[in-house]
């Protein structure tokens, strides 16, 4: 064989070892892929539809303003009470998770005073729009109105000392990934409190019955499963169809 083909033979020889190489990479590398962030895999909701009110961008707040803000409604009767319980201090940063028409969101920044922070967080438009309005009209420029998703809250990580849901848990559609939201958004320490309707056969009424997903003990049995503490629970004066639930942040 002469000098010239044993050229062109080592030539081709190399270029079948780098295609070879190539295409051995391409198939590890696909068969390797994997999802990095767990938001990116589906998550299934746990009662399809449950939002669909609050979805709706022709929502008309006055109506829910007249269904929220009523003495028949515990938690408008009991409100003073609630945020008593809250322990709420001046300078705390406090998410009103679900703050609908802003009955507790313009409490608590009161509470909290120039020094600390509100934000108020919605999946409806058109109340994020009237809780700008009703900070505007009360002069509390301590507070923030956020859009949120409708499986997360939508706040940074380690911002908040406390997080807030008044009868909202039974509306997380992704409870699992909220969870995970709320989660971060707290501070080492930092509090979740929850608001929400019992759920006892023959004692609650029949319409909450069919309206709210879970009862306590699942409701504290998955907010536990995410990562929190469970601390207390507390009784409210006022309360016969709502319970108080105290979780915190791990340290």
């Amino acid at each position: 064989m002469s000098a010239w083909e044993r050229f062109g033979f080592a030539r081709w020889l190399l270029f079948g070892i780098v295609a070879f190489c190539l295409l051995s990479e391409a198939e590890i590398s696909v068969g390797q892929e994997q999802p990095t962030d767990a938001k990116s895999l589906p998550i299934k909701s746990v009662k399809p539809g449950i939002n669909e009110n609050f979805l709706n961008p022709n929502l008309k707040v006055e109506e829910w303003v007249e269904r929220f803000e009523v003495e028949s409604r515990e938690v408008f009767t009991a409100r003073n009470e609630v945020l008593a319980a809250l322990e709420l201090q001046p300078g705390m940063r406090v998410a009103d998770v679900g703050a609908g028409t802003g009955l507790y969101t313009t409490l608590m920044a009161d509470q909290v005073g120039t020094e600390g922070w509100v934000f108020a967080v919605e999946i409806a438009v058109p109340f994020v729009e009237h809780l700008r309005e009703v900070a505007r009209r009360h002069n509390q420029d301590n507070v923030t109105p956020v859009l949120c998703d409708e499986d997360a809250i939508s706040l940074p990580p380690e911002l908040l000392d406390l997080v807030f849901t008044c009868d909202v848990y039974h509306h997380f559609e992704y409870p699992q990934s909220t969870l995970a939201t709320i989660l971060s958004a707290l501070k080492s320490g930092g509090r979740f409190v929850v608001v929400d309707f019992e759920k006892i056969p023959g004692v609650s009424r029949e319409w909450l019955l069919e309206h709210v997903r879970a009862n306590k003990m699942t409701v504290r049995q998955e907010i536990e499963q995410a990562g929190f503490e469970f601390v207390s629970e507390k009784k409210v004066k006022g309360f016969q169809e709502n319970y108080f639930l105290v979780f915190r942040k791990p340290m």
